[in-house]
């Protein structure tokens, strides 16, 4: 790169990531498009409506049937923010809370009221009902006559549901007879019926546009309850974390930030500089990027974030480790730099993809907050390889044609002496499955105590929630420090949320489930300290916001992306034992990471959730680094060299990458811990434990259970090279 182009290529840098500054705090235009404010939040993050539906008719609905209804709620919302929520209240009605919005009237008109749905005939027979749906899509197809895509609704349906419409559509196809979709009584839609349809797929064409296809696709997902529903209140509710606590959270980001930069250029000098505006480039554009996808942010996302940072981070550290071994080697600075990143790209690709198919699964199969998470870490992973293997580089190749060219600008890599790793693995292996062992027995002593293995928060058991209304209107801060510690010492629990209902002073207080002297004695308490009236205080037993469908989903969701993850690695090293020891790596960071849950007693909320995805994508990726460097260095393996020595080598050469990529991204989550709310500091303690976690695992236990599969279970050409590697071992 000459000199000139080098100038133009850094002020093109300072440009950027001064217009990227610019729209992240102030935006673009009178809207502030792109700018950090306009980000959609969460209800933890900045509130949003709460709506209650009240089942219609006398008699209590089954448990299954409400259990049935929620789930469908649920996947409805999530068109509206991943981060919607939808749970029981009392016996027969239904909350439902979405983020981002203030407008309760808007979202009921476009969400619709759920009601009756039912297929009719032409001669007024009922042909189906909404229990006969299984799914209602809007998509688009090819028109076989025109040729030209065509808006379309397809409807899945029931086992039971297919053989009525068999029926049904058998006796209207000579006639091209309509059937009518009647929805609370009113035609939303009349498709006339071409031919039988026996196989329960059906497609409704002759949408005018998708907006249209998509909304007669939600009215018949919403109208396939089992129960009819009818609107009771609406309100608008504040965040749940408060100002203060974004704020600080904010601020620890920043600070965590400016660590991580510094912490680079005092280690890798120049390399670092390059790092650390390209990491500033990147956080510009997760934000912008975030405004573009309308990505609702909440505590899950910015997990997503955190661990995209760690990768950013993580990419950029394996290339410059690369480029001072090549120093090392006596090679010139820029022939090292061209060769460094040549040889830190496998590793950086596999492990960012291995972690973007587990996003992308988890995306598809996940709701809620699993979705919101995986979509913040797919983005992540996305612009950070973005940023480490183009930015960096050309930042790089820039400062070096402007004269930074000396050797001692870039650091030199030290032979290190090989660590024997693979000595101590009966020592790794003990220490792990004692830390194992501890957690299932204090998950017993807490069984026994409390009912309960872990600390389960309002996420998962529910609760009561008291509507309380004060004689002014109080912050939520105010809140926070007056009202929540009283709350406190009525429950035991530090788990309290409160929210605000906008223009008014009723707050909303959601703990663990409250006995009749429980709640008579809060009421007492809050008549004394505050003057309320507890005739205008209101409480109800409500049922967990992640329901046992969603758990389900989000079981599915990692076991699939932890198959798919397996078959790429397998696929990547042609080795399955190298797979099978990233999986058994990721299963001990989990268990680990449960059994600081449960000796710490931390609550278990939708945050535990994130914090584990976290958890694996933060350990796969550095189980990863290894392999790949244990696959490099089995290819230039001498004769001499046994298994044990390749693999001790391997750990040793990538020790101080996963010692440093530990420490920056241990920065950001050690900066939200100590600045955070109570709330943050439970969310990032066990992140922080599971960092730790997943650094040892790495180190001590995934290549030695590599070794262990490869010496005790080798078969075909490697027998020979693992039978001499055991003998030279013993």
């Amino acid at each position: 790169m000459k000199k000139n182009r080098a100038v133009i290529t850094l002020l093109i840098t300072v440009l950027v990531l001064g217009f990227l500054s610019y729209t992240a705090v102030w935006g673009i235009g009178a809207e502030k498009t792109g700018a950090a404010a306009n980000i959609k939040q969460g209800l933890d993050l900045a509130g949003g409506v709460s709506i209650t539906y009240q089942v219609v008719g006398e008699e209590t609905p089954s448990e299954s049937d409400m259990n049935d209804t929620i789930y469908k709620l649920q996947r409805r919302v999530e068109g509206y923010s991943t981060e919607a929520q939808v749970y029981q209240e009392g016996s027969d009605r239904i909350n439902i809370e979405i983020p981002g919005v203030s407008d309760a009237n808007a979202i009921l008109d476009e969400l619709g009221q759920p009601g009756s749905l039912y297929f009719m005939s032409s001669d007024g027979a009922e042909v189906l009902n909404g229990n006969d749906i299984a799914d209602a899509q809007a998509g688009t197809q090819r028109d076989s006559r025109m040729g030209n895509n065509q808006y379309v609704v397809q409807l899945t349906l029931t086992e039971e549901g297919a053989t009525k419409f068999a029926v049904a559509t058998a006796l209207a196809a000579p006639n091209h007879d309509v059937i009518f979709i009647m929805y609370d009584g009113m035609i939303v839609s009349m498709p006339s019926v071409n031919e039988e349809i026996k196989d329960g797929v059906a497609i409704i064409t002759g949408m005018p546009s998708f907006e249209e296809a998509d909304k007669l696709a939600s009215t018949i997902r919403i109208g396939g309850l089992k129960l009819e529903l009818e609107e009771l209140r609406s309100n608008v509710v504040g965040a749940q974390l408060g100002s203060e606590a974004i704020r600080t959270s904010l601020m620890a980001g920043a600070i965590g930030m400016a660590l991580v930069m510094l912490f680079m250029v005092v280690i890798y000098f120049v390399p670092g500089i390059a790092a650390s505006l390209a990491l500033g480039i990147y956080v510009g554009l997760m934000i912008v990027l975030l405004n573009a996808f309308d990505i609702t942010l909440t505590l899950p996302g910015i997990a997503g974030i955190i661990l995209s940072i760690g990768m950013a981070v993580d990419a950029n550290v394996i290339i410059f480790a690369r480029i001072r071994e090549e120093l090392a080697t006596g090679k010139t600075v820029q022939s090292s730099m061209r060769i460094g990143f040549q040889k830190a790209l496998s590793a950086i690709i596999d492990g960012n993809v291995t972690t973007l198919i587990a996003a992308l699964v988890l995306g598809i199969k996940g709701s809620g907050s699993v979705r919101g998470f995986a979509q913040t870490l797919a983005l992540g992973i996305i612009v950070s390889m973005f940023t480490a293997l183009f930015v960096t580089r050309m930042i790089l190749n820039a400062l070096f044609a402007l004269g930074l060219k000396d050797v001692k600008f870039y650091g030199v890599g030290r032979e290190k002496k090989t660590r024997d790793f693979l000595s101590r693995k009966a020592v790794f292996f003990a220490v792990s499955l004692l830390a194992i062992g501890a957690g299932f027995v204090c998950m017993g002593i807490n069984t026994s105590s409390t009912g309960d293995a872990l600390n389960y928060s309002l996420e998962f058991k529910g609760g009561t929630s008291t509507n309380v209304t004060f004689n002014e209107d109080m912050s939520i801060e105010e809140i926070d420090a007056s009202v929540v510690p009283l709350i406190e010492s009525v429950t035991g629990d530090g788990n309290v949320q409160a929210q605000k209902v906008s223009g008014g002073n009723e707050v909303i207080f959601k703990t663990r489930t409250l006995s009749v002297g429980e709640r008579e004695l809060l009421n007492g308490k809050l008549a004394e300290q505050f003057g309320v009236d507890t005739e205008k205080i209101t409480a109800e037993t409500i049922s967990s916001t992640i329901s046992s469908e969603m758990r389900g989903d989000a079981i599915l969701a990692v076991v699939i992306a932890t198959i798919c993850m397996l078959l790429y690695i397998w696929f990547r090293f042609k080795d399955i034992r190298f797979a099978a020891s990233a999986v058994i790596a990721l299963l001990h960071d989990v268990l680990v990471v449960l059994a600081f849950y449960a000796l710490a007693k931390i609550s278990v909320g939708s945050t535990f959730i994130a914090c584990m995805l976290t958890i694996v994508g933060y350990s796969i990726n550095a189980t990863i680094v290894i392999f790949d460097r244990i696959r490099e260095n089995r290819k230039g393996a001498g004769k001499n060299d046994t298994l044990a020595d390749t693999v001790n080598r391997s750990i040793t050469q990538t020790l101080s990458r996963s010692i440093f990529t530990s420490l920056t991204t241990f920065f950001m989550v050690g900066a939200l811990y100590v600045m955070g709310v109570t709330s943050i500091r439970e969310f990032a303690l066990p992140l922080m434990a599971g960092i730790l976690c997943g650094t040892y695992s790495s180190i001590c236990l995934a290549g030695a259970l590599w070794y262990v599969m490869r010496t005790r279970l080798a078969a075909g050409e490697d027998g020979g090279k693992s039978a001499k590697a055991k003998k030279a071992v013993k």
